[in-house]
């Protein structure tokens, strides 16, 4: 049973990792886990906040005995992913997209990572399939459709890329900045549609 105490040493630490500190964010996580080691939350977010200083090891340390505890945890196996996705490990990292999706198939957030994994592994066709899951209850969110342009950019589809791209755009300005620093665009500099986008 959680006591207020426990609560408010972690409001604490999550409100310093929302700050950025993180190297001070996981004292407050650990004061928990030395009373109460198997503190899922805990674990959880000192994994992520691990994981964001690139303590990969650590992190997944974390990750892993808090789904002993509670193996079908989707934040901590997204966060999992993500781990494995920032080390390079496309292929782990997928696998448990997949896991996830055979039991919650509408579960956005690991569709989200698993078309940016097939993005990354040049499987441009299957990463548009997953964008187009999400843009079906979603279809303004920018992010993907972002995500969505570049592959159609990677298979030079320059004409959808780019009116996928304007949508995107109407959803935020950020988008028609990355778009200007996006490498992936680099190819589409000199058209005259792409360069009016971005203007």
């Amino acid at each position: 049973m959680e006591d207020p105490k426990t609560n408010s040493i972690l409001d604490e630490g999550n409100r310093l990792f929302l700050q950025g500190k993180l190297h001070e964010a996981i004292v407050y996580y650990d004061k928990i886990l030395d009373e109460y080691p198997q503190h899922i939350s805990s674990l959880n977010n000192k994994g992520y906040a691990l994981s964001k200083l690139k303590d990969y090891q650590n992190a997944m340390k974390c990750y892993n005995i808090a789904l002993e505890i509670s193996p079908n945890d989707l934040s901590i196996m997204v966060n999992k992913i993500s781990t494995f996705r920032k080390q390079g490990n496309l292929t782990t990292a997928l696998s448990i997209c997949n896991d996830i999706l055979n039991n919650n198939e509408n579960y956005k957030i690991a569709l989200y990572h698993k078309e940016r994994i097939l993005f990354s592994m040049g499987k441009y066709d299957e990463s548009i399939s997953c964008c187009n899951k999400i843009l079906d209850d979603y279809p303004n969110n920018g992010d993907v459709l972002f995500d969505k342009s570049c592959n159609f950019v990677m298979q030079s589809k320059n004409d959808e890329a780019l009116s996928i791209l304007e949508h995107a755009i109407s959803q935020g300005i950020k988008y028609k900045i990355k778009a200007k620093k996006s490498k992936v665009f680099e190819s589409l500099s000199t058209n005259p549609k792409f360069m009016k986008l971005i203007l």
